[in-house]
Parts: structure tokens; C-alpha cells; sequence
């Protein structure tokens, strides 16, 4: 019998969907091809015991798009609709320059950011992720399929989020697939906790999805252009045109919803509190436990971005006017200065150093220490360094391809099983429980093989382990 082959397509022109979704039932394998419309698409390719299970997959696959809209089409019909991206509305600051130690010209709009103690990470609408010491020394390249959202931190991990619908983990020597949300959700922000990923879209929509990559669950909201998404233990702050809500982390059960002044353009979160920053020129502190507005503050503009202290003493807020400004933890302005270089679409204080990425792709970093505040307010800034990556900086890009190795004390030993329709990783070494499965990429998953990982660890809540480090196939 020759392939046979479904196309369907859900396109909205008021939405955030317009994506494909392509099954061929070939014998006894089933090939599923999806994406947004007008490009190549993410294929997964699936084998079963008989031709009849194989048919009966494929049915249900197709019954449950037909369910949320999607319609038979012709491949190529329908054009290809652009990215939806933050409009960028930014003036040049009327206030005093900012004292910026060094900045960083990532090439294109940057809103992905984030600082540990060994680096700085920035992503820009290019797809390029770069790293830079604290010193402001380029030190690496990664180079992905589309532009990239947001850059976020989960333990040891670095995940990136990117407009093709996938989140790449850029913890390894190699960046890897780790989740695949295009499917159904067109990314504006995300955050993940303990392997959880929220996701938070166009439409207003929040979506969690599990470690394996697997669906939990989702909630409409009650507004859309959900800028505004972050994970904890027990809960899910979401941030949208109506407001913020907390939702239960298990089963997404609404806990709390308090309206703001403004749409809600970013988030941010500490131990107690959540920062809401709006299009009405405000940041929200709201109590984490009942959603209560602790304080409001209070800027010249919208806000693109904001970013507290550890303990909450001071509390950050970026513009579109390319101002930046800092308030105590009252809500008390301490000062309001000019970045110099585009207005902050996020950023992140650490140590004294306030770090932002900006609508011209500027990663800077600035001196926020009382002195150098002072002095910057009486018209005093040092010269800023303008930082260059070098030009024999290799590029890294994402991969399914491993190394091989047949030295298997030189890590752990993770086997890959077929698990029903599914492939599970499973620990095979001592030590560990041979019955949790492991985070892994689904891209290098085969039946069957077996792999030697740089390093094994426990989730917080358990169940099941998250593999970090260099991947190899064992030979």
C-alpha cells in the first residue's frame, strides 16, 4: 500500500495559531511533520508492530487536531506569517547617562539575559547567544535556528526559548533540544522550575509541560499578550493584559488574580513577592501568598523590564524611553538615569551591577553602587568599554549528532527503552534507581542504546533524574 498522507492546518487571523501538522502512515510507520506554516517543520518519525496499530495512531493523532480546529489543507496555499515580536517603541532618555562600565553589541533587539557568578548570557532576535565574563571578555557563541525570547537559569541548567517553538538546553558542549512547544503555543515568555517549563503566549494562554516533555496542563487567563510567566515549587505567577494570577503548579487550579493599571509587560519574582511591570508606567509588588499589592512604582514611561534585589531592598525598571531608574523598596525613586544604548527589554542586578539587553542589542553593564550613582548624577560616568567578540570565536550550533566512546567509568550509563509508544531513559549504573526515567533530549533518543552522561541528578520534588553535561553514545 503506498503512503498515505493528511495535511491540516490551523490558522487564526486574529491569533497567535497559524501552524501545520502533517501525518503519513506509511506500513507500520507513522511520520508526523508540524510547524508554522510556511516553513520546514519538526518531524517525528515513530515505528509500530503492526500496519492496523500503526492506522490507529495515526487516526487519533488526527482526531485530536481536527478537535482544536485544525482542517484539511493544501501544502502552500496559506503563506507563511511572521513572528510576533514586542514593538519597539524606544526614545532616547532626556535624563543624566548612566554609569556603564562596558557594553556588548550582540548584533540585533536582545531580550534574553541572565547573570550567574561566572558569566553574563545574552540572546538577540538573530538567534545568537553570546557569553561574557564579568570583566566583559566574550567567551563563547551558540547560534540557533530563530530568534531567541528569553534565557533562563534552572539549577545548573541554562535554557533558551526560541521563535521556532523549541527551548534549547545550553548547559552542555552542545546545545540541545529539550522541549518542543511549537505544535500548540506561540512562545512570549517562559520559566522553568525542577524541569518544569511554563510558557506563556500571544493569546493570553499558560502551559505547563513536564520533564519528559509532555503536556500537564493550561489555563486561557483572562486577558492575552502574556509577557509575564514564573515557576516555583507550588505555583505559577502569570502575567497578561488584565493582570496577574497564581495558578497550583500540580494541576493549575486558579489561586489568586489581582488587576493592574496597564498591560503586564514583564515579571519578575523573589522568595516573597512577584514584580509585575506595565504598559501604564508602574511595577506591581504583589504578596506571592494572596496576590495583595504591596507597593507600586512608579516611572516616566512603559515599562519593558524590571528586576529586584535579592531581599527586595531595591527594585529595578527599564523604559521605553531608554531610561532605568531604581526605587526603594517602599516605592521611593532613588534615581532615574539614561542607558545610552536602547531601552532595557530585560535585565538583572548582581553584586552592585545592574546588567541589561536592550532594543539595539546592547548587553551592558552598569555600576550600581552608591558612589558610582553619585557621581553619575553630578555628571561624572567612566568611559564605557566597548567590548568585541573576537573574530576566532567559534560558533556552536545545535546538534543530534554524539560522540562515541567505549570508556564507561568515564561517567554514568543511561540506557534508552521503549516504553509504549514512547522512549524513556533510564539509569543503568549503581546507585540509582533503575525505574525513574531521565530528562534527556528527545533528539538523540534510540531504542536501545546506551549513553555515558556527564552527570546524573535527583529532581527536587523526585521521581525522576535530569542528566546534565557533556552526552556521549556508548559504544
Amino acid at each position: 500500500m503506498p503512503p498515505r498522507s493528511t495535511y491540516l492546518e490551523l490558522s487564526e487571523d486574529a491569533g497567535s495559531a497559524h501552524k501545520f501538522y502533517e501525518v503519513v502512515v506509511s506500513g507500520t510507520q507513522v511520520t508526523i511533520t508540524y510547524g508554522r506554516i510556511g516553513e520546514q517543520g519538526q518531524t517525528k518519525v515513530s515505528a509500530f508492530a503492526t500496519a492496523e496499530k500503526a492506522e490507529a495512531v495515526a487516526a487519533k493523532k488526527i482526531g485530536e487536531k481536527v478537535r482544536k480546529g485544525y482542517a484539511q489543507a493544501v501544502r502552500g496555499a496559506r503563506a507563511r506569517r511572521a513572528v510576533t515580536r514586542r514593538t519597539m517603541v524606544s526614545t532616547r532618555s532626556t535624563a543624566s547617562q548612566a554609569p556603564v562600565l562596558w557594553r556588548f553589541a550582540s548584533g540585533a533587539a536582545a531580550f534574553g539575559i541572565f547573570v550567574d557568578e561566572e558569566r553574563c548570557w545574552v540572546g538577540n532576535q538573530n538567534g545568537d547567544v553570546y557569553t561574557v565574563t564579568h570583566g566583559g571578555t566574550v567567551t563563547g557563541h551558540i547560534r540557533l535556528p530563530d530568534g531567541v525570547k528569553c534565557i533562563v537559569a534552572d539549577d545548573f541548567w541554562i535554557y533558551a526559548g526560541a521563535d521556532d517553538g523549541r527551548v534549547y538546553d545550553l548547559s552542555g558542549k552542545v546545545p540541545r533540544v529539550a522541549y518542543e512547544i511549537a505544535e500548540d503555543v506561540d512562545i512570549y515568555w517562559l520559566d522553568i522550575h525542577d524541569g518544569v517549563l511554563g510558557v506563556s503566549d500571544r493569546a493570553g494562554r499558560l502551559t505547563t509541560i513536564d520533564h519528559e516533555d509532555e503536556f500537564q496542563w493550561a489555563r486561557s487567563g483572562e486577558g492575552n499578550a502574556a509577557w509575564m510567566v514564573r515557576c516555583e515549587d507550588d505555583a505559577v505567577y502569570h502575567g497578561h493584559s488584565r493582570g496577574v494570577a497564581r495558578y497550583d503548579a500540580a494541576d493549575g487550579t486558579p489561586v489568586w488574580h489581582t488587576g493592574v493599571d496597564g498591560q503586564v509587560l514583564f515579571g519578575w519574582q523573589e522568595e516573597d513577592a512577584v514584580y509585575a511591570g506595565t504598559s501604564h508606567n508602574k511595577v506591581y509588588r504583589l504578596g506571592k501568598e494572596d496576590g495583595a499589592v504591596g507597593a507600586v512604582y512608579r516611572c516616566d514611561g512603559a515599562v519593558f523590564s524590571c528586576a529586584a534585589a535579592p531581599d527586595g531592598r531595591f527594585v529595578f525598571a527599564g523604559d521605553n524611553h531608554s531610561s532605568i531608574y531604581c526605587f526603594d523598596q517602599s516605592g521611593e525613586r532613588l534615581w532615574k538615569l539614561a542607558t545610552g544604548c536602547g531601552s532595557a527589554f530585560s535585565m538583572q542586578f548582581l553584586d552592585d551591577r545592574l546588567y541589561i539587553v536592550t532594543t539595539n542589542g546592547t548587553l551592558a553593564c552598569v555600576d550600581a553602587s552608591e558612589e558610582a550613582i553619585r557621581a553619575a548624577q553630578a555628571g561624572t560616568v567612566p568611559e564605557p568599554v566597548d567590548v568585541k567578540a573576537a573574530a576566532s570565536l567559534a560558533v556552536v550550533e545545535p546538534s543530534v549528532v554524539l560522540e562515541s566512546t567505549s570508556r564507561a567509568d568515564d561517567g554514568i550509563v543511561v540506557e534508552c527503552v521503549r516504553d509504549g509508544d514512547r522512549l524513556r531513559v533510564r539509569v543503568l549504573s549503581p546507585g540509582y534507581d533503575p525505574q525513574w526515567n531521565v530528562q534527556f533530549p528527545k533528539g538523540v533518543r534510540q531504542a536501545g542504546a546506551r549513553y555515558l552522561v556527564q552527570g546524573i541528578r535527583s529532581s527536587e520534588r523526585g521521581g525522576f533524574y535530569r542528566a546534565y553535561g557533556d552526552i556521549k553514545r556508548l559504544l
